[in-house]
C-alpha cells in the first residue's frame, strides 16, 4: 500500500517467480497446495502500523480485565465445557479489516478474535520464502516487539513446551494429515519438536494420557490443542479421550478459551475500532436497516455459517438467537493495487500470552470477493494468504 514500493513490486513481478515461490513453500506437502498464497506480501505505512498496534493493545488490555475474564466463562456451551482451567489462553489472535474513511485514511476494524492458535510456525516459512523470492525492502520486518526469527521461535517454544520435554508434548488435532493447515503441523514438529497426533490415537489410562512415539507408549504432559469442537461434532471419528473428563495434562491453550475469547466477546467491546455488534436475541430489528449487518453463528470456525445478505425472515427463523451475533457491515478498502484490480485485506495480529499478551507476528488475508475465503475468490489472482511488513 506504500505507492513506490507497490509499483516497484508490480513492475518486477513475474509468474515464474510466483511459481518458484509456491514450489519453495509447498515442498513440505509434496507440492499439494492446501490453500492459496497471495502473489504479494503487504507493506504497511508507519501510520497504519501504529493504528493496528494501538487497536490491538486496546482489545488485548480489555481481555486481561478481571471482570471480563470472570464473565467470559458464560461463553462456553455446556456440551463443550472441558474441566480444568487456566488464568488465560497462551495464544491470542485479533483479526482486523482494513477500511478507508471519508478523509481517505486507512483504519483497522475488528472482525474477529480468538484465544486459539493458528499458523504460528507456518508464518515463519512465509517470511523466509518472501525474503528468498521477492527480496523484502530494507528496514522492514514481519515480527514485532524487537523479535527476529530466532527469538520468536524461542518464545514460541517456551509457551508450547513449558517445563516438559518435546516428547511429552503433542499437537492434538482431528486427522492432522488431512487438515488444510497440515503444513503448519509439519513445521511445528520441525521447529518445536512435537508430534502432530490424531485424537483417535490417544491412549487413556485412568487420568493419564499416552501416545505411541516410534512404537513406544509415551506419557503426554502438555497438549498444544488444535481441536475445534464444531468440526469434531461433524465427524464420526472414534476416540478414547473424553473432553468432559479431567486428565493429568496441561492444555496449551485450554479448550474453553476457544469460546471465552471469540465472537462472544464482540458485543462488549466498545471501541472505535470495533463495529456495532449485538447478540441476535438482544437486537431490536425495527430500529435498524438489517441490510447493513452481517449475521454470524457464535460457535463456528473459518467463516462457516456467515450470512452477509440477511433478511427479516432469516432472523425470525432462527430458534436459538442467543447463539448468533449480528454485526455492522464493514467497507473494506481497495488496498493492494494489483495488475488485475485492487485486493481487500484482513490482518491478523498474533500474540503470545505468558504474563500478558505480547504482539509477536501477523498474517495477511487478501480477497477480491464479497468475503475472505476460497468460495468467494475462485478463479481470482492476487488473493489468499501472506504476511505484512512494517518498519516499527
Amino acid at each position: 500500500m506504500i505507492p513506490e514500493i507497490r509499483e516497484k513490486f508490480n513492475r518486477s513481478f513475474s509468474s515464474e517467480q510466483y511459481l518458484d515461490y509456491i514450489k519453495k513453500v509447498w515442498h513440505l506437502t509434496d507440492s499439494v497446495e492446501d490453500f492459496r498464497l497471495s502473489e504479494t506480501p503487504l507493506y504497511l505505512t508507519d501510520e497504519l502500523t501504529d493504528k493496528l498496534i494501538e487497536s490491538g493493545d486496546k482489545i488485548a488490555r480489555h481481555l486481561t480485565d478481571e471482570e471480563f475474564l470472570r464473565n467470559s466463562i458464560n461463553a462456553v456451551p455446556e456440551d463443550y465445557f472441558v474441566p480444568g482451567k487456566s488464568e488465560h489462553p497462551q495464544f491470542l489472535q485479533i483479526d482486523f479489516a482494513i477500511t478507508i474513511d471519508a478523509n481517505g485514511s486507512y483504519n483497522p476494524m475488528l472482525i474477529e478474535l480468538q484465544g486459539f492458535p493458528s499458523l504460528y510456525c507456518f508464518q515463519t516459512l512465509v517470511d523466509k520464502v518472501n525474503w528468498e523470492v521477492w527480496g523484502i525492502e530494507e528496514g522492514y520486518h514481519s515480527f514485532f516487539n524487537g523479535l527476529n526469527y530466532e527469538s520468536y521461535l524461542s518464545e514460541l517454544r517456551k509457551i508450547i513446551l513449558g517445563n516438559s520435554s518435546p516428547e511429552n508434548v503433542i499437537l492434538l488435532e482431528i486427522t492432522p494429515n488431512k487438515q488444510k493447515t497440515r503444513i503448519d503441523f509439519s513445521l511445528t514438529k520441525e521447529l518445536i519438536g512435537i508430534e502432530p497426533v490424531c485424537i483417535s490415537q490417544i491412549i487413556v489410562e485412568g487420568k493419564n494420557l499416552f501416545y505411541l512415539k516410534d512404537g513406544k507408549k509415551t506419557l503426554i504432559e502438555r497438549i498444544y490443542n488444535r481441536v475445534i469442537f464444531d468440526e469434531l461434532k461433524r465427524t464420526d471419528i472414534k476416540h478414547e479421550i473424553d473432553f468432559k473428563s479431567e486428565y493429568k495434562v496441561e492444555w496449551v491453550a485450554h479448550p474453553n478459551w476457544f469460546f471465552r475469547i471469540s465472537k462472544y466477546s464482540l458485543p462488549v467491546l466498545q471501541y472505535d475500532c470495533v463495529p456495532e455488534t449485538y447478540f441476535l436475541n438482544e437486537f431490536e430489528i425495527e430500529k435498524h436497516d438489517i441490510s447493513d449487518f452481517v449475521l454470524k453463528p457464535l460457535y463456528s470456525f473459518a467463516g462457516s455459517g456467515v450470512n452477509v445478505n440477511i433478511t427479516k425472515a432469516d432472523i425470525e427463523n432462527i430458534p436459538d438467537k442467543e447463539n448468533f451475533i449480528i454485526q455492522k457491515k464493514i467497507n473494506y478498502a481497495p488496498l493492494i493495487k494489483t495488475p488485475e484490480g485492487f485486493s481487500k485485506v484482513e490482518i491478523r495480529l498474533m500474540y503470545l500470552w505468558d504474563k500478558e499478551p505480547i504482539l509477536v507476528n501477523n498474517l495477511v488475508r487478501t480477497s477480491k470477493g464479497e468475503m475472505m475465503g476460497v468460495d468467494f475468490n475462485k478463479g481470482k489472482t492476487w488473493v489468499g494468504s501472506n504476511i505484512a511488513y512494517h518498519r516499527k
